[in-house]
């Protein structure tokens, strides 16, 4: 096992060292209460060198190997010495894991005396004057939305948090929950009814007196933007905040920090303009305010006639219909507007219509820009189109989050720790500490105590063709299938598009029927992600098939997964406009843009994707990364040099005998 690296050179032992040595030690508290708990160098010296950022109040970047234990060695620190601490993670999944599991775990073995909430964004919450109109309206549109209020209406009166998540019965993507959760925009606020027991209003509040505060990614950069989930409260008074999962951050944050406009929006508005002055305002003719509204909305998203469409403004062709039309939405929702503003005091509920209306024409305003100069309105910013079959959303992305990100960081000293066990590119952060405006700023790898070289096998495939020619996924299955009947199924097919989990699927289905091979074939889309790896995990000898989803936070430990296959290297797709920008001004400035982003990016996609084959020291297992531009290309040795050091071979005999010589299962 590779020794561990010292972290930064210390004049002196921290502060808590011999503390974190006790607490994680043999004979420490964690053992007990996590039943296999082993003691781990790693572990504990991130958790020195996290309880030193807390102490110092400064920042610090922790890349953890999987199979480090990050979890304790940021919540223990935190637990004792954090003071007032956010913890940030990916996904609402992960968040409920730390919030049911991992923190009351910690808690116990520590005899911690803290008080910990979790904060989620407000759909999550049943909102009691949205499900007390939907009941009074009763405009359900199947049978399904029937059985599903009478199941919220009944789990409103026993919960105490609200939280969609604890209502199993309900799919969370349900679409009756759009008609019993509130938005930004429709919540009354204070003039609401059931103002004293919202369940928003009661997380924020258990929230801002808790010692430790559990939120996601998406809500703490919705925060930052729009100061409406509650984090902005709890910043101030915040000492430590702990991103995980932090390589996820750049897009989330590129995502809030921009600005989104959808024709859906507007006619969402629309049909509630409708709605309300009807009902409040019934002197005006409403059905022909709006409907001049629909129909530009509509107008707009036809100027393009494909079903999907990614284009930049400077893609756009100057005589395209794309700008007339949007000067006629912009001139008709100003119009609809105009009128609001006349009714608005009839009723809150006109209130709000004008404010989102008003809100709306903004953005659509501040779509300012000049289709014949190459960068629209400065190089801050690119201005993007994307077309779905029925909408169209008009972005404005940042070019660079760190400026902004650099920002919210400013002002009171607090401890930032950022940790994932993906972040650096052959121990190198600058990629991630550049994105998100850290540069300077302490880092540190742990390595997994995993033994790779005994555990695993990295296999590329000799004799395919290059990853852009026709027939690549076939090419791929042909060479996999010897190796999935060899594996016993046990395989994680993962694509780096739908398109191929589309063909992946078809193909294997045929090649199991013909061969008489009995592995259960579990293929994104047919099922929620939890179902399929439930089913997959129960099946021990299935093969699931799936894209980016799967290629992160998914943890299937022991015999049922043995085989990883990566399809091809996953690069961003060359047509994204906000990319294409970014690197066009990185070109500028004399960098080579490959070099620089789109190479670092998909080797932590890639490090992510490969986490998913080793993840306990009984596990063993290959993988295989189909993709020749690993041996042909020149970065291909940067590549391989930052995934884990598993034993590399180009033989496909060495593979199938690897499989042969695995212990029995359940031996």
């Amino acid at each position: 096992m590779p020794a561990d690296v010292p972290a930064e050179p210390q004049a002196a032992p921290g502060k808590h060292d011999a503390d974190i040595e006790r607490l994680f030690g043999a004979g420490g508290p964690l053992g007990p209460a996590v039943g296999s708990y082993k003691p781990r160098r790693s572990q504990t010296e991130m958790a020195k060198a996290i309880a030193s950022a807390i102490d110092s109040q400064t920042t610090l970047i922790a890349e953890a190997g999987t199979g480090t234990g990050k979890t304790f060695a940021y919540l223990v620190p935190a637990l004792m010495w954090g003071g007032k601490t956010i913890v940030s993670t990916g996904t609402k999944n992960l968040q409920d894991q730390l919030f049911l599991r991992d923190i009351p775990t910690v808690r116990a073995a520590l005899q911690a005396p803290v008080s910990v909430a979790l904060l989620k964004g407000r759909s999550n919450y049943v909102c009691h004057y949205h499900l007390e109109r939907t009941l009074q309206n009763g405009r359900m549109t199947s049978r399904d939305d029937v059985g599903h209020l009478r199941e919220i209406s009944r789990f409103i009166k026993m919960t105490s948090s609200g939280d969609k998540a604890e209502l199993a019965k309900v799919p969370e993507n349900a679409m009756i929950w759009n008609l019993v959760t509130s938005t930004r925009d429709t919540c009354m606020g204070a003039e609401c009814q059931y103002y004293q027991d919202c369940f928003v209003m009661k997380a924020r509040k258990e929230a801002q007196q808790a010692d430790v505060v559990v939120v996601n990614h998406h809500l703490f950069f919705a925060d930052v933007a729009l100061k409406d989930t509650g984090v902005a409260e709890l910043l101030p008074s915040a000492n430590t905040i702990i991103f995980d999962e932090a390589h996820q951050l750049p897009d989330t944050a590129t995502l809030f920090f921009g600005n989104t406009v959808s024709t859906s929006q507007i006619l969402e508005l629309c049909r509630d303009v409708l709605a309300e002055g009807l009902a409040h305002a019934r002197g005006i003719d409403w059905a022909k305010t709006v409907t001049v509204v629909e129909k530009a909305a509509r107008d707009l998203r036809l100027t393009f006639p494909q079903d999907i469409v990614r284009l930049s403004l400077p893609q756009i062709a100057p005589s395209s219909d794309f700008f007339p039309a949007l000067d006629t939405l912009k001139d008709e929702l100003d119009g609809m507007v105009a009128v609001l503003e006349t009714q608005a005091e009839r009723a809150e509920t006109l209130e709000q219509c004008r404010v989102r209306g008003v809100e709306l024409a903004q953005q659509l305003s501040g779509w300012k820009f000049d289709p014949k100069a190459k960068v629209a309105a400065g190089e801050e910013a690119v201005f993007w189109v994307e077309a779905f079959s029925s909408s169209l959303q008009l972005h404005k992305t940042p070019l660079s989050i760190a400026p902004i990100f650099n920002n919210q960081r400013e002002g009171t000293p607090r401890s930032w720790i950022f940790t994932s066990a993906t972040l650096a590119v052959k121990n190198d952060f600058k990629h991630f500490s550049e994105q998100m405006g850290l540069t300077g700023e302490p880092s540190h790898t742990w390595p997994s105590p995993f033994d790779y070289g005994q555990q695993g096998l990295l296999f590329v495939p000799q004799n395919l063709p290059q990853p852009n020619s026709l027939g690549y996924t076939d090419a791929v299955i042909d060479c996999a299938l010897p190796i999935i009947e060899a594996a016993g199924g046990r395989t994680f097919f993962l694509c780096t598009t739908l398109r191929a989990v589309k063909r992946a699927a078809e193909r294997l289905a045929d090649e199991f029927k013909q061969r008489g091979l009995n592995f259960p074939l579990f293929v994104q889309g047919e099922k929620g992600r939890t179902e399929l790896l439930d089913q997959f995990r129960a099946a021990g000898n299935g093969v699931l098939i799936g894209s980016q989803s799967f290629w992160e936070g998914v943890d299937v430990r022991g015999d049922a997964l043995s085989l990883v296959i990566i399809d091809k290297l996953p690069f961003a797709p060359p047509d994204d406009p906000v990319l294409a920008a970014r690197i066009e001004v990185m070109e500028k400035q004399g960098k080579n843009g490959f070099m620089h982003h789109s190479l670092p990016e998909a080797i932590i996609n890639l490090k992510q994707g490969a986490g998913r084959l080793i993840r306990d020291e009984g596990d063993r297992g290959v993988l295989m990364i189909c993709d020749p531009r690993l041996i042909s290309k020149p970065y291909g040795k940067r590549i391989w040099q930052s995934l884990p050091p598993f034993k590399r071979t180009r033989d496909t005999a060495e593979v199938v005998e690897f499989f042969r010589n695995l212990p029995a299962r359940g031996a």
